[in-house]
């Protein structure tokens, strides 16, 4: 259902809103990156805004630290609806190497509501260009086929009986009790 609400609502081009919450700008810079014409995301409508009253998506970065709980919480609300948040970075996601100091709250999901996670210390101007088109239904998910294979241990696991002298080289040998 919210697939369809973005396809329907963010139709055409995303206005967004750069928030970083604390943390150590790695994820700024590669949130701006993502904005420079290198990575050309206006190609996919998204420019940046200066004020959340005009954004309709607040990219957060960093964990939310006490000082600044209260400002973040004021610019989601100023934000008109409907309205995004996407949480980029492991601490915006979990509070990161941060996530048991004395001034963090912990991720950004205590103070607003999250609608998307770009996992990442720091996430690829790529990965976070990706999420946001297909968060929005600009690109179809891409998702490689999982395998799973079953790990074959050259050596028995628990029949030490079965053990044996392999190119003069012992595998398993029992201790004799003193």
């Amino acid at each position: 259902m919210l697939k369809e609400l973005c396809q329907k609502m963010f139709s055409r081009s995303l206005w967004v809103y750069h928030a970083n919450s604390g943390g150590c700008n790695g994820c700024d810079i590669e949130v701006l990156n993502v904005l420079t014409p290198f990575y050309d995301a206006e190609r996919f409508g998204i420019k940046l805004v200066g004020s959340p009253r005009h954004a309709d998506v607040m990219l957060c970065q960093g964990p939310v630290l006490r000082p600044t709980a209260q400002a973040l919480k004021r610019a989601y609300e100023a934000m008109p609806a409907p309205k995004l948040v996407f949480a980029i970075g492991s601490c915006a996601g979990g509070g990161g190497i941060w996530y048991d100091m004395y001034n963090v709250l912990g991720p950004i999901e205590k103070v607003i509501p999250v609608n998307f996670y770009i996992p990442g210390c720091p996430p690829r101007p790529e990965a976070i260009l990706f999420g946001i088109a297909v968060a929005t239904g600009r690109l179809d998910k891409k998702v490689a086929p999982v395998q799973f294979k079953q790990v074959e241990f050259p050596v028995p696991r628990y029949h030490p009986e079965d053990l044996r002298e392999e190119d003069g080289m012992v595998v398993y040998e029992k201790l004799e009790k003193v």
